[in-house]
């Protein structure tokens, strides 16, 4: 067990960590009461040794657990890699590279959708994870032995895991399907949080341009806001009020105080002059500016059945293949597919296309169908211009 809780241990750590194949990560966060993650605790499993590494020690300087991390020679092993990224994305500015997550390469060699990674360490390294310390306060010192022997659990059994998923990766030939996915997990704009963008992650109750652009400023405020405070968005203004000031655009106190849940001290307050000039910045932008209403697809009735029949394919090939079914294509997919043989979406590319996209359109097009016998669904494909007849 080692916990390090000086930069000159940590220096010497990772000068020993010099030369591996690749090294085990994950961390321990707190964000509850903040709008940025703290960082606790990040645990790195070597080929000879671990170490939790104490990140609110004092004088702890990460600088050389930083350089290991772009250090190109040595692959960075994560289990559901996307919350550690954005942590050390938004500690550097720099995305760890390269990057390999045990979770989407488990969801090509036949573990199913979002495996859990007491799953796979019980699978693959015959581990059995104690998750007495799983909700853990990372950051109240000092941590128990307990607590470090469980963060290093989360990354020595990641290593013995992460060897035997390798092998099985290498045997199906399917590492390039695993390089795209971690193409996109390491795009930086995945990444980048936008105040501008904030209005996005709503949920619309009205698609008027008017209402999407009062409440595009309004979320971008509220973003802005709780990055400078770094508190959570929600201690600044929470969801329900953002969305029903922009549906009624006050335009004074009065009008304001009147927002359930706001009170009057809020509104005639510093936060009230801000939420009315959010509002009168979107209630005054030139109605070419607004954002555009989101396009709303209406299925046709015509096309329940065949997407019915799309998903029954998805879910036969998949299983017949061991790739999980969300990595291949989801409900929109399905659906934009039966609407259109160009579909631009995931599935009619690259592998995909090779799985199930090429699959769906012989489907939709009468050149393949699906049957059943002894309690399987079987997949058949049609000579010529032969039917298969409905009952």
């Amino acid at each position: 067990m080692t916990l390090i809780a000086t930069a000159a241990d940590l220096q010497a750590f990772c000068a020993r960590q010099a030369g591996a194949a690749f090294i085990a990560v994950d961390t321990e966060f707190m964000r509850d009461r903040t709008y940025w993650p703290i960082l606790c605790l990040v645990q790195v499993a070597g080929p000879e040794e671990a170490a939790a590494i104490d990140t609110l020690a004092e004088g702890m300087d990460l600088e050389p657990l930083i350089r290991l991390f772009d250090d190109p020679s040595i692959l960075k092993v994560f289990h559901a890699a996307r919350q550690d990224i954005e942590i050390f994305f938004h500690m550097t500015g720099r995305i760890p590279h390269p990057v390999a997550d045990t979770q989407v390469i488990a969801m090509v060699c036949g573990f199913g959708d979002a495996v859990s990674y007491e799953t796979l360490a019980g699978k693959l390294a015959g581990a059995r994870i104690d998750k007495a310390s799983r909700f853990t306060d990372w950051s109240h010192r000092p941590l128990s032995d307990r607590q470090i022997v469980y963060a290093l659990s989360d990354v020595t059994h990641l290593r013995a895991a992460y060897e035997k998923l390798a092998r099985r990766l290498e045997k199906t030939g399917r590492a390039e399907w695993v390089a795209e996915e971690m193409a996109v997990l390491t795009d930086p704009a995945i990444y980048r949080l936008d105040p501008a963008h904030a209005w996005k992650r709503f949920k619309l109750r009205s698609t008027g341009r008017r209402f999407l652009a009062v409440l595009r400023e309004l979320a971008a405020w509220r973003e802005q806001e709780a990055q400078a405070r770094d508190v959570p968005r929600n201690r600044i203004l929470r969801d329900e009020a953002v969305t029903e000031i922009a549906a009624h655009a006050p335009r004074d106190v009065e009008e304001l105080a009147r927002t359930r849940g706001l009170g009057r001290s809020i509104a005639e307050g510093r936060q009230g002059a801000a939420i009315l000039a959010a509002v009168r910045r979107g209630a005054d932008l030139p109605e070419a500016e607004c954002p555009p209403a989101p396009e709303r697809r209406e299925m046709p009735a015509r096309l329940v059945p065949i997407i019915d029949l799309l998903r029954v394919l998805l879910k036969t090939k998949c299983e017949a293949e061991g790739v999980a079914q969300r990595l291949v294509a989801d409900a929109d997919d399905l659906q934009l597919i039966a609407a259109d043989d160009r579909a631009p979406v995931r599935a009619m590319t690259g592998w995909r296309h090779r799985l199930f996209g090429a699959d769906a359109l012989a489907l939709k097009q009468g050149r393949l169908a699906l049957t059943a016998a002894a309690d399987q669904v079987r997949i058949v494909t049609l000579a010529g211009d032969s039917e298969i007849a409905a009952e």
